[in-house]
Parts: structure tokens; sequence; C-alpha cells
């Protein structure tokens, strides 16, 4: 062992003499390695017997595509128990990996970086190479071709990839800003978000998560993932529409680099914020952290319309409000690389928060006199002033297991988090006649998430792949809303018990899936099985009420097809079936208070909505960057979950109030088609067009006698991107949505609070706006400033149409038009292979020292 200890060491010196001088030669026909997108390769080196060879001498070569020469790129001795990992290989020319030891025949292996067809660039590249066994004759494996790909969108069928920091209007803003340009996807003032005009389920890095929208930065975000078909591998509950996964960035690449940021908006708004990633051989870390400051304008018209009265009444209602507040976040992480094949992670978030949004509602409403059914007109204005404070922080432990067949890989992780929000609202109303009130809302509230869950990949052969994998979410959340009332005579404030309510929920899910995959020549297939239940208990502890609601085990089939046609087009068949529960205020029986000019409350009689979703997509990829998506789509919904409005009388009084409640209709269809395309046009104009058109219908005659509703209805997205000289970028992007039946929201709010706006008896307005920006480079690419303009035109506004057996309503909302952002970041990093490794005088073997420096 000695010798081959010397001998490996005089082999790894003359290796590195040779990569000092190995530069080359003028007129190549690769690019240099500093511009080209960088890689990893990593395996392990076994003998006759399986175990692992220490000191093995491997080399990455490259050839020249004049001389025709093979050329030193990187080397490295393997680690004692045959681990190899080298890092910093520039993807370019033709690769090969030769790996040789004293007493045994070399092993010669070619590796290819390749462009994905229809792309541009490609990013960070890492690739298991498997093992390598070393026999007494000359062994050379078959070919193996790693891919990447880095471009603004990234198309495929199962899902489409939007690279968040090639959008230049996200600079500055939230997860909301984020999605708002994401073809498929829709936002609403509240953050409420809709794929397709259906309720999607939204993860972070893959996992469920107590954050709202615009607690996450866009910064922040490496990409976002839509999958409009989530196969049975994920969670069936959720969002009926499919899934929306936001990656946040992680840096894969040896060494240290960062970002930092900072930026203010016409409003007096500022954010700030920055991230590090520091990785080293053996450990990874990564930091980041933000503050945002808000400062916004809103307002809103209701117009109603009531037609129980006789004779007929109005209420109009005038509104304006002021956003203020700020929240900050921290998070933080380190990998551990226990060896190439198995890494464990921690990784910890904070959050807190506090928003003061405070408004002014005119409100004038006719009112029936009891005297002759006179009518008369009554106004008041009423002045409301809020504090909101949340906080919120979460743990998360994951292991990683990479099997040595590549593709093949069993993790195992958990997750916790755990929420408080605190609020206190004061309402002031002064009326025409001079009479005034004063009232009170306290709210605290708390919540816990936990999840566990373990998955499996494991490759059976050339052509079958079989996943599965087991899953635990706890959650558990309790509410303290108190109602008070200043009493004028005493000057002390009085409960309104009959307008408070404190309630706790427990909600648990258990899921298992099994899922294989197989090709057949040019055909895919592949077929899973989902099994959840899932049992829900919540109490109203002031009334000492209880109710709970079970869900047996349910099955979630999911089926895809995909036939590749040619090398540059493919299409696909996939079937799914998903659930959606109703939440806590879906079927709470008793009245919500919470906004005392819109009253809620659940139904404890909803079930569960099924949805089967049926679609063929068909993706051709064209040569310079451009690529087309069409995809035909069905979903059929049983016991669709809608709202409804009702009237009910005031006790002792002749008045009525409006109520918000849930109810399922009988049926509810939708058929569409969605065409994406993204083109490119000599490296400095990119255009992605998202087209999507749809017939929804839904028999709500069950709630309301002969309400059938059946509209067609669309939007339209577009991206222009275009490189101007002086280091200039530009971009546009402009959004019209026509009138919808229904567009069902993400319940992404505070305990799932948000507000489904499937309604039956009604429409959301059509709407258009356009956003625009534009950027500039210096500093060697390593600065960027960024100047943009929301809703350039004033036209972002939100409205509805509903016209019931008891009112019709009109209504709209505006909000933070003609937004100005001024952002700028700088970016930083070295690659370092060394990092976190104590410094001496020996010879390191680490593979970028062996590049000469």
């Amino acid at each position: 062992m000695k010798n081959q200890f010397l001998f490996a060491t005089l082999a790894l010196l003359f290796i590195s003499s040779l990569s000092a001088i190995a530069q080359p030669p003028q007129g190549r026909a690769f690019p240099q390695s500093g511009m080209a997108p960088k890689g990893a390769l990593y395996g392990k080196v076994l003998d006759e017997e399986g175990k692992g060879v220490g000191f093995a001498t491997v080399q990455i070569m490259v050839k020249n595509n004049q001389t025709q020469q093979d050329s030193l790129l990187a080397g490295q001795l393997t680690e004692p128990n045959g681990d190899f990992r080298i890092e910093n290989i520039p993807a370019i020319g033709q690769l090969t990996i030769v790996i040789s030891f004293l007493g045994y025949a070399e092993i010669k292996q070619p590796i290819e970086f390749i462009r994905t067809p229809g792309t541009r660039m490609m990013g960070p590249l890492e690739k298991d190479l498997g093992n390598f066994q070393f026999s007494s004759e000359t062994t050379v494996l078959d070919e193996v071709v790693v891919k990447g790909q880095a471009t603004v969108a990234a198309l495929s069928l199962d899902r489409k990839s939007f690279r968040i920091d090639k959008d230049l209007t996200t600079a500055g803003g939230t997860a909301q800003d984020a999605l708002k340009n994401v073809p498929s996807v829709s936002v609403d003032l509240d953050g409420n978000v809709s794929l397709r005009n259906g309720a999607p389920q939204v993860f972070v890095d893959g996992r469920p998560s107590t954050l709202s929208l615009d607690q996450i930065a866009a910064d922040a975000i490496e990409s976002i993932e839509v999958i409009t078909n989530p196969s049975a591998k994920y969670d069936a509950g959720g969002g009926a529409a499919g899934i929306i996964n936001i990656v946040l960035k992680k840096e894969k690449r040896v060494g240290y680099n960062g970002n930092l940021r900072l930026g203010t908006d016409s409003r007096g708004g500022l954010n700030s914020g920055g991230d590090i990633n520091a990785r080293g051989e053996k450990i990874n870390v990564f930091a980041s952290g933000m503050y945002n400051q808000f400062r916004g304008f809103g307002e809103g018209e209701t117009f109603r319309e009531n037609l129980f009265t006789d004779p007929l009444s109005n209420l109009t209602q005038l509104s304006e409000n002021n956003m203020r507040g700020g929240f900050a976040n921290a998070r933080a992480g380190i990998d551990f690389f226990l060896d190439n094949r198995n890494t464990l992670t921690f990784s910890g978030s904070i959050v807190r928060g506090k928003f003061d949004p405070n408004s002014t509602i005119n409100n004038t409403t006719d009112y029936i006199s009891p005297i002759g059914s006179l009518l008369y007109t009554s106004s008041f204005d009423r002045i409301s002033e809020q504090n909101r404070e949340f906080k919120n922080q979460g743990i998360t432990g994951q292991f990683k297991h990479l099997f040595p067949k590549e593709g093949s890989e069993w993790t195992a992780d958990i997750n916790y988090n755990q929420v408080n929000f605190d609020g206190d609202s004061h309402f002031s109303s002064v009326y025409d006649n001079g009479y005034g009130t004063n009232e009170r809302q306290v709210n605290l509230g708390q919540g816990s998430f936990f999840t566990a869950q373990t998955d499996f990949i494991y490759i059976l052969g050339k052509d079958l792949k079989l996943e599965g994998g087991l899953k635990t979410i706890l959650r558990k959340n309790t509410n303290n809303n108190n109602n008070t009332y200043l009493d004028p005579s005493t000057n002390e404030w009085v409960a309104r018990t009959q307008l408070s309510d404190q309630f706790e929920f427990d909600d648990q899910i258990l899921a298992a899936y099994l899922q294989a995959g197989r090709s057949f020549g040019k055909w895919g297939l592949q077929v899973g099985l989902r099994a959840e239940s899932s049992d829900f208990t919540g109490r109203l502890t002031a009334l000492d009420s209880s109710f709970n609601i079970s869900y047996p085990i349910s099955l979630f089939p999911s089926f895809f097809a995909t036939r590749q046609l040619n090398e540059t087009d493919q299409i696909q068949i996939a079937y799914t079936r998903r659930i959606n529960r109703p939440n806590f205020f879906q079927t709470m029986p008793f009245t919500d208070f919470s906004d005392s000019l819109n009253l809620r409350r659940g139904n404890p009689a909803l079930l569960p909505e099924f949805t089967n979703s049926m679609e063929i997509s068909y993706q051709k990829i064209f040569e310079k960057g451009h690529n087309l998506l069409v995809s035909v789509y069905y979903k059929q919904a049983n016991n669709l979950i809608a709202t409804y409005q009702f009237a009910e009388p005031i006790a002792n009084s002749e008045n009525q109030v409006i109520i918000n409640s849930y109810a399922n209709s009988n049926s509810a269809a939708a058929y569409g088609a969605e065409i994406t395309l993204k083109n490119s046009y000599g490296g400095w104009l990119d255009i992605t067009t998202n087209v999507n058109l749809f017939q929804a219908k839904v028999d709500a005659s069950n709630v309301e006698q002969d309400l059938e509703i059946s509209r067609l209805s669309g939007f339209l997205k577009e991206t222009v991107q275009i490189t101007l000289p002086k280091n200039f970028s530009f971009q546009l992007n402009g959004e019209y949505r026509t009138r919808a039946s229904f567009t069902p929201s993400s319940n992404n709010g505070m305990f799932g609070r948000g507000s489904s706006q499937n309604t039956a008896q009604g429409y959301t307005k059509e709407l258009w706006f356009v956003d625009a920006s534009i950027r500039k480079a210096f500093a060697n690419n390593k600065a960027f400033l960024t100047l943009s303009v929301q809703d350039i035109f004033k036209t972002r506004k939100f409205g509805s149409y509903t016209n019931s057996e008891f009112f019709i309503q009109d209504s709209y909302r505006l909000m933070n038009p003609q937004l100005v952002r001024v952002n700028l970041s700088y970016r930083f990093g070295k690659m370092d292979a060394s990092l976190f490794k104590r410094k001496n005088n020996r010879v390191n073997m680490e593979g970028s020292d062996m590049m000469g420096g």
C-alpha cells in the first residue's frame, strides 16, 4: 500500500505540472472555460471485489477540435473509500474521464455536455457517473450524455419552469409579483392564486409552507414550476388545478457567492436583502435575509340593489385604504456531504412582520320606514385603524441517499412551522345625523404545521423506474376573536358576545403512493396510485361546541403516456384525480364577524370536492430557440365548493343582512385549450406568449332554483424581453382576462382563511394591465440597476358581478396602480475548492487546485 501511495503521489504531481502548462492553443474551437457554464462530476472507484479503491488517479480530458488531441482539463485522486468529486468543470467540447491505478487496466469513458434543443444557455450542472469497477481487461463504458438548461422559460410536457432571476419586473417585489408574470397563472389583489382558472396547491421547495406569498421575496426565488396535472407522487389535496412549486435559490458551485439588494418605490416603500452560499468539499452553508417596508394605496366601490325589499332599496359603498407596514425574514441552513451519495441537511427560517392597514368607507343605505313603508336614505363614514403582527418560525431536516444507479435515490425529511398572529382593529362610524359609534376587534391566533415524509426512486432496469413514499401532515390552529363597543354613557368597552368567536381546529392527513414508469422504444408509460385519508375536528370553545369531519381513505390514480414522434416532437396523454377538502372557515357553523360589513358562515354539511382531469399535450421544439406547447384539457368536478350569498333577517329588527356562505353544487366542468409559445430571435429578442380559452359549466340548481351557468372565458399573457446595446435590457409584461364564471383561489392566507371566489351567482369582470422594466448591467455584469413600473395604465381593477334572487351587486377594487420601483443589486463570489479546509503547505489534492491556479 505504501508503494501504491507513493505512485499515486508522483502521478498527482505530474498531473499538477501538466495542468499548469496545459493551456489550449490559440484559435481553439471551444470557448474559454471562464465563459462556459460550470459543472461537477462525481462517482466511486471499486476494485474487482467491489471495495473502494483509494488514491486512484481520475483525469478529465478535453479534445481540441482543430488538432484532435486530448488535453488535461482537471484531475484528482480518489478518497480512501474510492469516492471522487471534481468541481468547476467547464461544459465545453468532447470530454473523457480516464481512471487509472497501479496493477489495473485503465478505464476510459466519454462524457459530453450538450445543450437541450431549443435553448441557448446552460446553468450549473451536476452528474453522478456511478461506480467504476476495475477489471483485468481494459473497459470502455457507454457514453454518458449530460444535459443542461437555464433559460427564462423551459417548457416540457409535464411541467413549465420559469427563471425568476431573468424576470426584470419582479426586482424588489414578492412572490405575488413573480407569479403574476408566469403563464397559466393569475394573482388577485389579495394574493390568491389561480391556475387555468382553478385553485392550485402552492409549494415552497417541494413542500407545503405556512408562508404567504407576500412574505417571500422575489429576489430569493430561483424558479417557479407549474404542474397542471401532478402525478400520484404529489399531494392529492389542496388544489384541484395542480401544483405551483416555488424553488428558492441555493447555489451548487464550490466556493462562495452571494447577492446584495437595495431598492425603493414611488410610494416610499423600501426593500433590502441579501443571500450568501459557501460550499466546500464536505459542507455547504447557505443563508439569506430581507427587510421590506410597504406603503400602499387602494380604492374600491360596491353598488348593491336589494330585491327583497318593497320598495326596492340600494346600498352604495366607496372605500379608500392605505397600507403601511413591513416584515423581515431570515433563512439559513447547512448541508453535510457525508460522502458523494449521502447528504444531511438542516435549515431554519424566521419571519416577523407588522402591518397597519387603514381605510375610510362611505356607506349610503336605503332603509324602509316602519310607518307607511316609506323609503329613506342614511349614510355614514367608517374609519378603521388596524394593527396586525405575525410571527413565523420553522425548522427542516432532510437526509438524501443517492444509489450508484443513476436516478435512484431515497429521501426522508421532517418539517415543522409555528405561526402566531395578533390583530387589533378600531372602527369609528359617524352617521349623517351626528350619531357616532366606536367598535373594537381583537384577534389572537396561533398555529402549527408538521409534515414527515419519505420517498424513494429506484431504477430497476434501463427502461423501468419505480417510485413510492409515505407522508403525514398534522395541523393545529387556535383563534380568539373578541368584539367590543364603547358605551358612551360609561365610556367603557362592552363585550358583544354574539359577535365574538373562539375556535380551535385540528387536521390530520395520512398518505401513501406507488408509481411505476416504463419506456418502450419511443413510448413512455407511467401509472400511479395514491391513497389519502384525513380527519378534521373543530371546536367553538366559547360555546362548548365541537364538530368532527372524517374523510375515509380515498384513492387517486394517475396515468401518463408519452410518445416521442421524432427528435423535436412529442405528445402526452395524462389523467389524474384530485381532492379539495373544505377548510375550517368553510365548515364552521357559526357566523364570522371579523368583518362586520362582510359576514361569513360556514356549512358543516360540505362534502369534499373531487376533480377528474384529462389533458393531451403536444410539444414542438424548433431550431434557434423556438418552442411550442399546446394542451387540450377537460376537468370534471363533483360537489364543487362554491360561495353563495343570501339575505337573513336581523334579530328584533325588520332589516336584513347579507351572509356569505358555501355549498356543494350539483356538478361543474370545464374544457379548453392552452397554447404557450416561446420565440427567440437573433439572441436579442425573446417573446413568450400564453393563450388559454375554456368553457365553464356550473349546475347549482340545488343552491338556487334554475341556477345554471355556461360561459366561454379566456386570458392572454405576453412577455417581451429585449437585449439592448450598452448592457441595457428591456421587458414588457401584459395580461388580458375576459369575464369568468368562477375563479377559485389558492386559499393561501393565514390559517387557510383565504376566501374562495368560486361563485355560482355571477362572474368576475374582465381586466387588463401592462408592466414595464429596464435594466442596466455594469461592473462586469456583477451589478444591476432596474427601473420598473407596475400597472402603467391604472387598469388592474378586480371586479365582480353577483345576481341572486335577493340582490344584484356590482363591485371593483384597485390597488397600487402606476407603482414605480428602483432596485440595485450586486452579486459576488469566488470559486474556491479549499473553502472550509485547513490550509497547509502540503500538496492539495482537490481538482480545482490542479487547474494551475
